[in-house]
């Protein structure tokens, strides 16, 4: 009985040794497939490389253009240095034209800095194109690799463990291929996590290009707009010319004509917003020091503060009716400007239409959902539309020297929405602006802009 039993105990272990023997040498057979097709895969590699060769080249081409940006704002920055030391100079005739030749080299460059952008933009996606394709065909061959990989083993399943067996010179052969199995699985596992890597990649890459393709087309539009304001800002000193004929003393008739002009339509304004009656509830706005709103400039110098009387000093959050109803911020014709809280366009205008009428020249006003709106002004181009949805910081047109000002800048409003409402002035409202459309406000609404900002 004892022996029959090691017979059959015997039997069992040689049975189990063999199914583990075939288990090896069937994962065995796949993997030396699998590392056959490793070394595929590094000669894809070597190919990726190849083409990063040409993606070097095109980084070299936007380091060239970067440091080229670069060196034109080291000159636009000049430029603004000029125009800051003229802005602080007694207005004149020969510092207003000299203004103007300073602001057009100065908006030629920006258009220069834009055009280098938009080219780098699309060397950006001309490079993302180039990794998303290699990635993409690395992702191609190795699934060609692995699908045929699959269907070899297929085939070796009908093979018997006899054979098999046979097929193996040595023990010593067998463990040599063990060990090989081991090494080649190790290879396996890295390669599948780094196929893993290049899927993840390529899906940033994706995005990345859509944002880079988006920015472009943003790019696109800020060209197009530089463009039509250095046409304005040329039509405006051709204009200056012609009606000053190159004389001093007609160019200061010319601006006291003008004050004169503001002044009487702004009593106009005064003495028909003294008599809206519109409700205006305080509690349903933002509190003062809040900062809901964003600066609606990059880099912010005041050049005037809000209110002038009594009133406005010990109540700063509302506004009495008189003196200045905003904030004056310095900017050369040009500079973008930004909405300071996401919104809807209420309105757009352009009082320069109306001859003889000077005030905003062209503005915009946004609606905000916290019960404020904003009114930017003396634009040299909007670029928003009456009903349009805006963002925090979007732009909304460049700042300029429309209206009646003494110099570039852009005067921004803040107003309770309740109390402000967007009219055509009537003949009856105002002799020297009737036709234009501007923001008029019940005085409750005139609101500090430095309190929310």
């Amino acid at each position: 009985m004892a022996r029959g039993g090691n017979g059959v105990g015997l039997v069992g272990d040689n049975v189990k040794h063999i199914m583990t023997y075939k288990a090896l040498i069937n994962n065995c057979k796949k993997l030396l497939i699998l590392s056959g097709s490793l070394f595929l895969i590094l000669i894809f590699s070597n190919g990726a490389t190849l083409r990063a060769e040409t993606i070097q080249e095109i980084q070299a081409k936007i380091s060239a253009g970067s440091a080229e940006i670069k060196k034109l704002e080291k000159e636009i920055a000049g430029y603004q240095t000029q125009l800051n030391d003229l802005g602080s100079q007694a207005t004149s005739l020969s510092a207003t034209i000299k203004s103007l030749d300073i602001t057009q080299k100065k908006l030629q460059a920006n258009i220069q800095v834009t055009e280098n952008k938009i080219a780098n933009k699309n060397l950006e996606i001309q490079e993302l194109g180039k990794q998303i394709q290699g990635k993409e065909n690395n992702i191609v061959d190795n699934n060609r690799i692995v699908s045929y990989s699959l269907a070899l083993v297929q085939q070796s399943d009908d093979t018997s463990i006899v054979e098999m067996l046979l097929s193996s010179d040595s023990i010593s052969s067998g463990w040599d291929a063990l060990y090989n199995l081991g090494t080649v699985q190790g290879n396996l596992i890295q390669k599948i996590n780094e196929l893993r890597q290049v899927k993840a990649n390529l899906e940033s890459n994706k995005i990345a290009t859509e944002k880079a393709k988006a920015e472009l087309v943003r790019l696109n539009n800020e060209l197009k707009d530089q463009r039509e304001i250095v046409l304005g800002t040329q039509a405006e000193k051709n204009k200056l010319l012609k009606e000053t004929k190159q004389s001093e003393v007609t160019y200061k008739k010319i601006l006291a004509n003008k004050q004169a002009e503001k002044e009487a339509f702004e009593r106009e304004v005064l003495n028909y917003e003294s008599q809206l009656k519109l409700a205006v509830d305080l509690s349903k706005i933002p509190h003062s020091g809040s900062g809901v709103l964003a600066w609606p400039l990059d880099k912010i110098t005041v050049t005037q503060y809000f209110g002038n009387t009594d009133f406005a000093n010990a109540n700063p959050q509302v506004y009495s009716g008189k003196g200045h109803n905003g904030v004056d911020f310095r900017a050369a014709i040009g500079t973008p400007v930004k909405a300071a809280m996401s919104g809807v366009v209420s309105g757009v205008g352009n009082t320069d239409l109306i001859s003889g009428c000077y005030s905003y020249g062209k503005w915009v006003m946004v609606d905000h959902p916290n019960g404020l709106s904003t009114l930017y002004a003396h634009f040299s181009l909007p670029s928003v539309t009456k009903g349009q949805s805006v963002s925090t910081g979007q732009i909304i047109g460049y700042s300029g020297n429309t209206g009646y000002t003494t110099g570039p800048h852009l005067h921004f409003g803040v107003y309770a929405t309740q109390g402000v409402q967007v009219a055509k002035l009537t003949r009856a409202q105002s002799t020297r602006c009737a036709g234009a459309v501007i923001p008029l406000a019940d005085f409750k609404a005139y609101l500090n802009p430095l309190s929310y900002l």
